[in-house]
């Protein structure tokens, strides 16, 4: 994939405080997905193909995708 582009699992892994659980940074950036304050390309789960823990909107962790430079802004905001 490209490098510019992230998996919502590659992000969260980027966000983690090691030894935290990375489920907590991928529910940080659902939610922000969720408000419309991270953009992201969003692919959902069917209620039936849920897939281990779940995330607010359903969202896959697998199949949604980040830009580098969004998660960045993102990260940027969320500090001032």
């Amino acid at each position: 994939m490209n490098d510019k582009i992230l998996t919502l699992i590659e992000a969260a892994q980027l966000l983690a405080i090691p030894g935290s659980d990375p489920h907590d940074a991928e529910v940080q950036l659902a939610d922000a997905i969720e408000s419309g304050r991270l953009h992201a390309s969003v692919k959902r789960w069917a209620t039936e193909q849920w897939e281990g823990r779940l995330l607010p909107g359903n969202i896959n962790r697998r199949e949604t995708y980040i830009d580098r430079a969004e998660l960045q802004d993102w990260l940027a905001r969320r500090l001032t």
